[in-house]
């Protein structure tokens, strides 16, 4: 974690002891550039390290001036080792008389998440079973290979086409739960190992970056369904969700667009354009802008084995018409099944909460079943997945009866629903979030 080093002569000690520090002080140091935090009621001037933390600068800012210790444990595996690189970041503790806590957070309700952890620890949910991830990759590799067989025996006809097509979109949509799997630290004991093969399967087998996903989805995670932190929630103006957005462009008569439509204009610019447009665009912009060739070079040979492959059966631009066909149907695969657990929830501005009352205000869980787990990756148990983000996802369904009683013994509600109707719930939302904006627009 080099760069701390910048941060030493910030400490003070006083009898050989580090400075202590009230809330109060500690939440003056917000802005970027200036930004604390606190893990475990050690006080830590992340200020420097921000630029170089291997999960975004922007994911330290979320927690700045706040106790990060309950993120810190979720995304961390190998707590030991990341305590030792931090070291150097530290300039004191929280006084004795200030709470470990902060903002009237429920002391009782972290303590029981905390001892729900170590019991989950202790039960084996976070070891991995090989043999699954295995089977996931190969099952990937066997469907690219199938494709490549039907065309090489059954030529290139329209039917035979709209099959490969199925069958490529299908293995992009899994490959893409694959690499949330290693970008999430939740298949190898090593995190070295796991940014390894996570930068071959977004790069080799998708075409994407690493260091882009990293950044963005860990945001995602750090602060779900918040204004300004979740970039999941950072429409571009084409939508307005939750109940708070809407008033607000409404009193402010900001109308980019027709929002009273957006439930019907979604199915136009948002499922069939999100990976072909707009992740297309960002991915590329990123890896250049940031200069990360490494992440660019692995994206590369994709395109290179992708064009190898189909341009000797379909010639340049008809193999160009097939990858961004697939990039369209591989789109309507992802939006639905991550925007169904998120926008038909609370989406707001930052409220501070404990991690637990955090995530489970901003997701829900899909009911189970062979097919939905294999569907959606296992994110139809996307609050597990959001409370314990190392978690191997083979073992969320071991996790779900702890977290509900949890849940039920503070009263936090945990919502489980249908497919159909946690599609049907994205629709709905958008709707009443349109009428919203509307009632506003013309009446406030």
């Amino acid at each position: 974690m080099g760069g701390g080093g910048q941060q030493t002569d910030r400490i003070t000690e006083t009898n050989g002891r580090f400075s202590t520090y009230t809330w109060e002080e500690v939440q003056k140091h917000t802005k970027f550039g200036d930004q604390w935090i606190v893990v475990e009621r050690k006080v830590y001037n992340v200020s420097q390290w921000v630029k170089r933390h291997p999960g975004g600068l922007r994911i330290l800012g979320h927690y700045a001036g706040e106790d990060a210790t309950e993120a810190f444990t979720a995304f961390h595996p190998d707590l030991p080792l990341v305590r030792k690189y931090m070291k150097p970041l530290l300039i004191g503790e929280l006084e004795a008389s200030e709470p470990s806590l902060d903002r009237q957070k429920n002391a009782a309700l972290v303590e029981d998440f905390r001892a729900l952890r170590e019991r989950l620890e202790a039960e084996g949910c976070f070891k991995t079973q090989p043999l699954f991830f295995i089977l996931h990759m190969s099952h990937i590799l066997f469907l690219e290979a199938i494709a490549l067989m039907m065309l090489y025996y059954l030529g290139t006809g329209w039917i035979n086409t709209a099959i490969v097509a199925v069958l490529l979109a299908t293995a992009q949509s899994q490959a893409g739960w694959l690499q949330h799997d290693f970008g999430h630290l939740s298949v190898f004991k090593s995190s070295r190992w796991n940014h390894l093969v996570h930068k071959f399967v977004i790069g080799q087998l998708k075409g994407a970056s690493a260091d882009w996903w990293n950044h963005r989805h860990f945001q995602h995670h750090a602060k779900p369904n918040v204004f300004k932190k979740d970039p999941d929630v950072n429409m571009l103006n084409a939508f307005v969700v939750g109940k708070v957005q809407p008033v607000e462009y409404g009193v402010k008569k900001i109308k980019h667009l027709p929002y009273n439509h957006q439930h019907k204009y979604f199915f136009f610019i948002g499922p069939p354009l999100l990976i072909p447009v707009y992740f297309q665009f960002q991915i590329f912009h990123n890896m250049i802008s940031h200069r990360l060739w490494v992440d660019l070079a692995w994206c590369i040979s994709y395109y290179v084995r992708y064009f190898l492959c189909y341009t000797q059966f379909y010639g340049v631009f008809w193999a160009v018409v097939l990858f961004n066909f697939v990039r369209f149907m591989e789109s309507h695969w992802f939006v639905w099944v991550t925007q169904m657990s998120h926008i038909p929830m609370n989406i707001d501005y930052e409220q501070h909460q404990d991690w637990l009352s955090m995530q489970l205000v901003a997701t829900c869980n899909i009911e189970q079943s062979t097919f939905n787990d294999w569907f959606s990756g296992h994110l139809n148990f996307q609050i597990e997945h959001h409370l314990f983000p190392t978690m191997p996802r083979h073992n969320y369904w071991r996790a779900a009866p702890h977290v509900r009683e949890l849940c039920a013994k503070y009263g936090v509600k945990y919502q489980e629903k249908t497919l159909h109707g946690a599609f049907a719930d994205v629709v709905r939302s958008l709707e009443k979030s349109g009428e919203l904006w509307l009632d506003a627009y013309l009446n406030k």
